[in-house]
């Protein structure tokens, strides 16, 4: 780095780097960045079958930085437990189960002093949507939003009613069976809510801007209810 120094580079220049995230009586992969100046951090909870490496959700995590947010994306498994669910395909759907993981690196991120000082955000994609509205459900004073892109949010069941942190669900208008899951869940919602349908979108956000209007209306509600370092830089 240049005058010999390394300094924190911010917002779409914050540096990841691989942490060992220790979750209950487990130690699971992360990457994590945190812009100088961030105020608010997003855990990413992944959908069945993907990982921390999902090119869908570092390209959010990407865009979430540059409006000056931190990221940490893990795994949200095991290897041995990964291996176990590619055989039995129980653990995917075990949405308390994954809640409590999402709970417990949620612990790990508080008990950091690098990071106990940042407001915490959920986003969840698939499952790990579902997974990240009963965790917020439990931890009603501790997180202060979650998105879900293309999530189940069907599947948190009652936890829904008891979450407290504003809540955006984004689905794609092709989306057709999960557009309506999504629509009956908020329903139940009593929280602050939105829903956002990406027209002309599948479930991957695979067309052509898609995944970019996700990207920006996460970054825009994140930043609404955790606040970014890039507000600091503007105030005179």
């Amino acid at each position: 780095m240049r005058g010999g120094s390394e300094r924190r580079r911010r917002s779409d220049m914050a540096v990841e780097r691989e942490v060992e995230v220790r979750a209950g009586g487990v130690v699971l992969g992360g990457t994590l960045a945190v812009p100088e100046g961030a105020r608010g951090l997003v855990i990413f909870a992944h959908g069945s079958g993907s990982s921390r490496h999902s090119p869908r959700n570092r390209y959010v995590a990407y865009t979430l930085r540059t409006a000056g947010l931190g990221t940490l994306l893990f795994d949200l498994l095991t290897e041995d437990e990964e291996a176990e669910d590619d055989v039995t395909a129980a653990l995917r759907f075990d949405i308390d189960f994954l809640a409590r993981r999402l709970g417990q690196v949620t612990d790990w991120v508080f008990a950091n002093p690098e990071l106990s000082r940042l407001r915490v955000g959920y986003f969840g994609s698939s499952t790990g949507a579902a997974a990240a509205l009963v965790a917020a459900a439990e931890k009603p004073e501790e997180i202060g939003a979650v998105v879900s892109r293309g999530g189940r949010a069907d599947l948190a069941g009652g936890a829904l009613r008891r979450v407290r942190a504003p809540t955006l669900l984004i689905v794609g208008g092709s989306d057709d069976i999960v557009l309506d899951l999504n629509e009956r869940a908020l329903e139940r919602m009593m929280a602050p809510k939105a829903l956002e349908v990406i027209p002309g979108a599948t479930h991957l956000f695979e067309e052509r801007g898609a995944l970019e209007r996700v990207a920006a209306l996460a970054a825009g509600w994140f930043t609404r209810f955790l606040g970014s370092a890039l507000e600091l830089e503007a105030r005179p």
